[in-house]
């Protein structure tokens, strides 16, 4: 098994992850890879900075991998994310998880991302063609998985 940081400063690459044919009873690869777009809320966005909190961020990667791993029965969940300054297109963080089934390849990728970016101390500055500069909320925020559990039908009723 290759051994990475999870909070890299350099270019992210597909080339960091153990490949498919280390687990022969997989089927299905997951990958999802989230760049850096040029806009955000309307405002035209030059560039960003991620900064995180290595060490705590590390830890946290490593256990959300492991409690995916277990939800989903699979063998190899891993997310890296970038931090410094990012250009436009540049990739901001990869999902790759492995499973027997597209099914679980396709979740515990996308729950991967999702809760990475909600629970994980990664901090994000954009820089906007104007010249402005600001800290945008994700890390931290649970707004949206509120939101969400609402969708899901989950509505407590007041009589």
């Amino acid at each position: 098994m290759l051994v990475f940081p999870r909070i890299q400063d350099t270019a992210l690459d597909l080339n960091h992850f153990d490949t498919i044919q280390a687990f022969p009873e997989c089927g299905g690869t997951g990958i999802f890879i989230g760049t850096v777009r040029n806009h955000h809320e309307g405002r035209a966005v030059q560039a960003l900075k991620y900064t995180a909190y290595a060490p705590v961020a590390e830890k946290m990667i490593r256990a959300i991998e492991q409690e995916i791993q277990e939800k989903y029965g699979l063998h190899y969940v891993r997310v890296v994310h970038r931090i410094g300054k990012l250009d436009i297109g540049d990739k901001a963080i990869i999902a790759v998880a492995y499973a027997p089934h597209r099914k679980e390849a396709f979740q515990a990728c996308e729950e991967a991302v999702e809760r990475v970016k909600h629970e994980v101390p990664v901090w994000k500055e954009e820089f906007y063609t104007d010249g402005s500069s600001q800290y945008v909320a994700g890390c931290c925020i649970r707004q949206d998985y509120d939101e969400h559990e609402h969708k899901h039908g989950h509505h407590h009723h007041h009589h």
